[in-house]
C-alpha cells in the first residue's frame, strides 16, 4: 500500500501569508518610497500581524510583487520614472566604460521607483583607477564598501556613491577583474551598455 504524504495543516496558510507579505511590502515600497527590502518586509509583517518571520518572502518575491503593483496602479507615471533612471544609469556607464559597467538591481528589473537607488557593477583590480576617474571628472562622491559574494564567500569590495541627474544615489561597486569571467552574470540581472541602450530603445 502506498502511503500518502500529509502536509502540515498550516502549510497553505503560511504560503498565503508569505504572498500577502510580499504584496504588502511591495505596496509600502511603491507608496512610501521605501527602498530597503528587509525593512519593508519587517514593516509588512508587523502590519499584518505575522509574528512567524521565518516565512518572510525573499527579495525576488517582493520585487515581482512590486513590479505587478507598479504595472497595475502606476502604469502612467512609472514608465517615465523608470526610463529616466535608466538614462541616468546609461550616462554614468558611458563615463565609466573603461571598467566594463553592468546595471543591476531594481532599475534593471523594472520595479524601481523615483526613490530607488541605481546600482552599477564595475570591474578593476585597481579600485584607485575608478577613484582617479571620478576625481578627474570632478564628480562628487562618497566612498565605502559593498558586501558581495565572490568565489563562494561573502567579501567586502570598494564602492563609491554619487548622485545622478534625477537626484537618486548611484552606487558604483568595484569588483575584481576576474569576476567578469565567473559566469554568474545573467541578462535578466546584469545589463551592459548595449543592453541598457536596447532597453531604452524598446
Amino acid at each position: 500500500m502506498t502511503r500518502k504524504a500529509h502536509l502540515p495543516a498550516n502549510s497553505h496558510k503560511r504560503d498565503l501569508m508569505r504572498e500577502q507579505l510580499a504584496h504588502q511590502a511591495a505596496r509600502l515600497m511603491a507608496e512610501d518610497g521605501i527602498t530597503d527590502y528587509a525593512y519593508a518586509k519587517r514593516k509588512a509583517a508587523r502590519q499584518l500581524g505575522a509574528s512567524d518571520t521565518k516565512h518572510l518572502p525573499n527579495n525576488q518575491e517582493v520585487d515581482e510583487a512590486l513590479h505587478s503593483y507598479r504595472m497595475l496602479y502606476q502604469h502612467d507615471s512609472h514608465p517615465v520614472i523608470l526610463n529616466q533612471l535608466r538614462r541616468d544609469a546609461l550616462g554614468v556607464m558611458k563615463q565609466l566604460a573603461a571598467f566594463n559597467p553592468y546595471l543591476t538591481g531594481s532599475v534593471l528589473s523594472g520595479s524601481a521607483g523615483e526613490n530607488s537607488d541605481i546600482n552599477l557593477m564595475l570591474f578593476s583590480d585597481d579600485a584607485k583607477a575608478v577613484l582617479l576617474l571620478l576625481l578627474k571628472n570632478k564628480i562628487e562622491f562618497e566612498d565605502g564598501e559593498w558586501r558581495v559574494r565572490l568565489n563562494g564567500r561573502d567579501e567586502n569590495v570598494p564602492s563609491y556613491t554619487m548622485t545622478g541627474e534625477s537626484g537618486v544615489p548611484i552606487h558604483l561597486i568595484v569588483m575584481p577583474e576576474n569576476a567578469r569571467y565567473s559566469g554568474s552574470r545573467h541578462p535578466d540581472t546584469h545589463a551592459d551598455i548595449s543592453a541598457v541602450e536596447a532597453l531604452l530603445a524598446g
